[in-house]
């Protein structure tokens, strides 16, 4: 036996270890596993720019960014793994009680890019930067209102993590059944998605949406409301641009009822949208900005809670007494990593102007997508901004229904099997898992998008047929 066949035999062997080692011992996430006894799990073992390859050596072109629109730069960046490996020798941790230098100038990077805002509080995912949020409302309730204003309102469609708190705030009702009882408190506002107007067809239908914000806040009594908390756009439950004249009315709103805003940008930070922050587009002033995924692009785990100078002095008021500074932590928070990472990929996004990128491709990317519209009945509504977007999938246009779920897989299954990742809604909101999500990395061509609506072209055409 030569060399070379020998090499080859023991990759095989090694990598078909791997794969019963995931099958024995790892439990995945969102996935039900009777499948892996009969299949085995997919596994990646690389990856570099868009592209990723399994552990049986097929390439992918990643639609997705990770899965759950992450890796916002790419993979296979070796200057951000050097900054992380450099980091890591000199002070991979102290908890975030004491500060570090890569804690401190990526604070101050970052506060460049969001005008209005001035304190970074450090964890280490979506989910907690959200609970930090929600912990500071609820500790300047006590502290400054007398218990009161201590309600989260939130939208419907919208998702802001995984722990209890944050799930009590979730508009998606697949993701909260069979985990409650949940924290009180927690009250829900309706959606803002046009295509499916809770008012007819209406020219004013974002000033509306704004309105049944102000009428929950209205019903509940504004002194009993702390916070507003949503994303920017929705993601995971449909990508939902807002309507015209939304943002500005709810920005309005908080402002007459003393409600605090609260700016989920877990998925559409560090550029996903064309902007640093979705929130941009739409000249909002929020008090707390949530982020994560992107902010490292999953090089090293990392989310900030961003605040205004106004609510961090809150939790000054009275330093003689022990309970008025904000009496948490998070562990990893404390993690150097995290930083050091996000620094690196904050420099490549400037300099390879990657949001100028993304603005573009994003257009290229919405065209093609209108313009499988023309040719595929199944298409009912293209949403999306910059490399965020949606395609809704129906069973009928003139009423709407929409798609069954199966062919909404059918057309991400068909789509994998021709090299192509991209994702759908999945278990969001009954009956309504059925939009098409693309978040290809901010570093993507015009041949990869033209690729991306090739592939879904095709899937539509071979799934409704």
């Amino acid at each position: 036996m030569d060399d070379v066949l020998r090499t080859d035999l023991s990759r095989t062997n090694d990598i078909r270890h791997v794969i019963e080692a995931d099958r024995a011992h790892v439990w995945h996430h969102l996935t039900q596993h009777k499948g892996f006894e009969t299949a085995d799990p997919r596994i990646f073992v690389e990856g570099k720019g868009m592209r990723v390859w399994d552990a049986t050596g097929r390439e992918y072109l990643d639609a997705v960014s990770g899965g759950v629109w992450t890796v916002n730069v790419g993979y296979g960046r070796a200057s951000i793994a050097d900054a992380v490996r450099d980091q890591l020798v000199k002070l991979n941790y102290f908890a975030n009680s004491a500060g570090s230098t890569a804690g401190a100038r990526f604070a101050e990077k970052l506060i460049g890019k969001m005008p209005g805002m001035s304190r970074v509080y450090y964890s280490n995912s979506g989910s907690e930067a959200n609970e930090k949020v929600f912990k500071m409302v609820r500790q300047i309730a006590h502290r400054h209102h007398g218990g009161r204003k201590s309600k989260i309102l939130y939208r419907e469609r919208d998702y802001h993590g995984t722990t209890l708190g944050t799930l009590a705030a979730a508009g998606q009702a697949q993701r909260r059944a069979q985990f409650g009882p949940f924290p009180d408190g927690f009250v829900e506002v309706p959606h803002c998605l046009e295509y499916r107007s809770q008012y007819g067809a209406v020219e004013n239908y974002g000033e509306l949406a704004a309105d049944a914000i102000e009428a929950v806040i209205l019903r509940e009594g504004a002194d009993t409301v702390g916070a507003l908390c949503l994303e920017p756009i929705t993601a995971g439950g449909g990508v939902i641009t807002p309507p015209k004249g939304y943002w500005e009315k709810v920005q309005d709103i908080c402002r007459r009822h003393e409600v605090l805003l609260h700016i989920d940008e877990v998925v559409c930070g560090l550029g996903r949208t064309g902007m640093w922050f979705g929130y941009q587009h739409y000249g909002v002033q929020p008090d707390f900005v949530t982020m994560a995924k992107g902010v490292a692009s999953g090089y090293a785990a990392i989310s900030c809670t961003v605040t205004t100078e106004r609510i961090f002095e809150l939790f000054k008021d009275d330093p003689a007494d022990p309970m008025s500074f904000f009496r948490d932590i998070s562990t990893f928070g404390g993690c150097v990593a995290g930083p050091a990472a996000a620094l690196e990929n904050m420099r490549i996004i400037e300099d390879e102007n990657l949001l100028a990128n993304t603005q573009a491709m994003g257009e290229r990317l919405l065209a093609g997508l209108w313009d499988l519209s023309e040719r595929h009945r199944a298409v009912g509504d293209v949403r999306g901004k910059g490399l965020f977007c949606g395609v809704e999938l129906v069973q009928d246009r003139a009423t709407k229904e929409p798609a069954e779920e199966r062919l909404v897989q059918a057309v991400v299954a068909d789509c994998m099997a021709n090299g192509v990742i991209i994702g759908a809604t999945n278990r969001s909101l009954p009956g309504l898992n059925n939009t098409l999500c693309l978040s290809p990395a901010l570093i993507a061509t015009a041949d990869d998008i033209e690729r991306i609506v090739a592939a879904i072209d095709g899937a539509l055409s071979r799934v409704f047929q």
